[in-house]
């Protein structure tokens, strides 16, 4: 009790000197606004000056109330000490103590008051964060498409609804929408897509087509983000990886492998007397040499002339196709090669109105107006991919130790409205491709695939 009496006049001198402190910060305030609003018209002083005199005089006086309101609560917690539990309404008091004096300091120091808020802030968000994880991490993946060509276009679309489904599935999210490119079959827009994708700190990168990982590839030799790539014919030709089974870095994912003896099978099976044979590709793609070279060895154990024709765009795979059709050729060959795919629909009526029938190594090819369409499912490997993205980023699978997955590609295309200009039986040309294939299917021309 006689504490509280000898508290009483210190406390009072407090509140006092306080409440002069306010108002002198008050009109320091709107001095130094009005004399900011002066000098800006004058021109007579900077307004650093005006604002540094401000800052201080308000730093001066923030630093005297944080010293007071220390002091005031050390008082008060010796108050309340000394008066033991007190009574319920000397209780209410101190409350309301409290409360005015916490009114005080946040009316009266803007900088401490924003730093609690932000440290609330802080504290929130951690525990957001907590909460956050314990319902599902957010990944981020890059997805760079090499052109746009059906079949391409097909794997992106399953490898992002396989994404989704595998998410919802493990509890995640993995966000693409915001990663997802295509470089149009330019180099230099590629790397700058890679450039961009290193910056964002994607978690992984899905590129799809070989020119598209060896770029993403090169990009992460100094940042190895672990790269899944989508439909790489040769990944050990095109050095990707040490081994389909050991790739050795950080890069693994799912190959399109083709079987050329099979496609050059299927030839002889719908021509017997074929003798003439016209390679047609890009030689700046590596996914078209190995099938190439393939290509060749079987042609020369059968003792079957071939000439080769090449492009490296649309224009010049025209002509290297009108050089076939003035050439003669039995029949055209082109492997996974998507230059030719990109072209097809300019030139697969040339050859067909010219009696050629032209051979490929995928499916979008006949889709696209080729005759026959020969290779893997690409519905299939565009979700196996995603399969693998899901494996490394949540359960951890070393991309170095992971091998490259590999599919069946026995299912042959026939394009039913070219086998018809051919004057071919569709009946029977199934019948001859059935031993050489897991499987016949049919479509008709389009420019993409139905969903």
């Amino acid at each position: 009790m006689g504490q509280e009496l000898f508290f009483a006049p210190v406390c009072e001198w407090f509140f006092q000197v306080s409440a002069e402190d306010v108002g002198k910060e008050s009109v320091t305030g709107k001095a130094g606004t009005l004399e900011t609003d002066f000098n800006s018209r004058s021109q007579s002083r900077s307004k650093t000056e005006v604002k540094t005199g401000e800052e201080n005089s308000i730093m001066k006086n923030t630093v005297l109330k944080k010293i007071a309101a220390i002091a005031v609560t050390g008082m008060m917690t010796v108050s309340l000490a000394a008066c033991g539990s007190g009574t319920a309404s000397t209780d209410n008091n101190g409350a309301s103590a409290s409360s005015g004096t916490a009114a005080a300091t946040s009316s009266t120091t803007g900088s401490a008051a924003s730093s609690s808020a932000a440290a609330s802030s802080a504290s929130a968000a951690v525990s957001g964060g907590s909460s956050s994880a314990a319902s599902g991490k957010t990944y981020k993946v890059g997805i760079v498409q090499y052109v746009d060509d059906a079949s391409l276009n097909q794997i992106e679309s399953n490898v992002e609804s396989e994404l989704d489904a595998k998410g919802k599935e493990l509890g995640v999210t993995f966000d693409y929408q915001d990663y997802t490119y295509n470089g149009q079959a330019d180099g230099t827009v590629l790397q700058q897509i890679a450039s961009e994708l290193i910056a964002d700190k994607v978690d992984a990168i899905v590129p799809i087509a070989t020119p598209t990982a060896q770029i993403m590839q090169t990009a992460t030799k100094n940042d190895p983000i672990p790269i899944i790539f989508a439909a790489c014919s040769d990944p050990v030709g095109a050095n990707l990886v040490a081994s389909m089974d050991a790739p050795g870095a950080n890069i693994t994912g799912t190959s399109d492998a083709l079987n050329t003896e099979a496609v050059m099978n299927l030839m002889l099976a719908q021509n017997p007397d074929l003798s003439y044979v016209g390679l047609l590709y890009s030689n700046s793609e590596d996914s078209s040499k190995q099938p190439i070279a393939d290509a060749k060895a079987f042609l020369d154990k059968k003792g079957i002339k071939y000439i080769e024709k090449t492009g490296t765009d649309t224009t010049g795979i025209t002509d290297a196709a009108n050089a076939l059709i003035a050439e003669g050729v039995d029949a055209v060959f082109t492997p996974t090669d998507n230059t030719v795919m990109t072209a097809e629909m300019a030139i697969y009526k040339k050859f067909a109105e010219a009696g050629i029938p032209h051979y490929c190594g995928a499916d979008s090819f006949a889709l696209n107006g080729a005759f026959v369409g020969y290779g893997v499912d690409y519905a299939n490997l565009g979700s196996a991919t995603a399969d693998m993205v899901a494996d490394i980023l949540v359960n951890g699978a070393d991309p170095a130790k992971t091998p490259v997955q590999t599919f069946d590609n026995g299912i042959a295309t026939i394009n039913t409205d070219v086998c018809q200009t051919l004057g071919y039986d569709l009946d029977k040309v199934e019948a001859a491709f059935k031993p050489y294939c897991t499987s016949v299917v049919e479509t008709q021309t389009a420019k993409e695939f139905s969903n």
